[in-house]
């Protein structure tokens, strides 16, 4: 397909290149975003819940876990991914690489997700849970029956964000070699010089980002009707 353009705008990239470039994105942004939403959500429950005055209330816990949090969101993922090689390399072997991305990738997302999940699950009516409790509730029937499902609108647009923010990052995972779309704008658009490749590249993104919000909008819509 690309190789049809007049030769004056030819990219320097061939379409199976492209073809695998995109794949390497959409992979490392699903399966990170699969962990980080696993482990984010977790943390982001019990954040709300070990709160002072809330079901499972415990000072120590979320005094413990908040700055852990906090200090974990303010690193920039360019330097988390320098920082934790050597944790990637003794979880995946190697820190070069698509799957090797996925680790720092997720350090970096589920810290977010744990802060978003937080302030979506913040956001649930005190009256949900007097009547969670008026109806006789398990703290587990609580979180899982009334706080999560009253919560499900905002937590999809949290997906949706975290997803969006994966996508930026899995383009500045490629300056390590991680693949993907940002290392074809790098390798073939930047250090090459080719404007073309870097249009086509920045397209690319943008086309996966207004696909992603354009979804999340629509789910979370029909989540907030029922």
């Amino acid at each position: 397909m690309l190789e049809m353009l007049p030769s004056a705008i030819q990219p320097n990239i061939t379409t199976a290149q492209l073809l695998d470039a995109l794949y390497e994105t959409l992979y490392m942004v699903s399966i990170s975003l699969v962990f980080s939403v696993l482990i984010g959500a977790v943390l982001g429950v019990i954040l709300v819940v070990t709160r002072e005055g809330h079901i499972l209330s415990s000072p120590f816990i979320f005094n413990l876990l908040n700055p852990v949090i906090n200090v974990l969101r303010s690193i920039p993922f360019i330097i988390l991914l320098v920082a934790i090689i050597p944790i990637t390399r003794a979880i995946v072997g190697t820190s070069v690489g698509t799957t090797a991305a996925i680790v720092p990738l997720v350090a970096y997302a589920a810290p977010y997700v744990a802060r978003l999940v937080e302030n979506s699950l913040l956001e649930v009516e005190p009256g949900i849970l007097e009547a969670a409790d008026a109806m006789g509730a398990s703290k587990v029937q609580v979180i899982t029956k009334f706080i999560l499902p009253e919560a499900m609108g905002s937590l999809i647009l949290t997906i949706t964000t975290v997803t969006i923010g994966l996508v930026g990052a899995t383009a500045m995972a490629g300056a390590i070699g991680a693949g993907g779309i940002g290392d074809v704008a790098l390798t073939y658009g930047y250090q090459r010089f080719d404007n073309m490749t870097m249009l086509i590249t920045v397209v690319l993104l943008v086309l996966i980002v207004q696909a992603v919000q354009t979804s999340g909008n629509y789910f979370s819509r029909k989540a907030r009707r029922r």
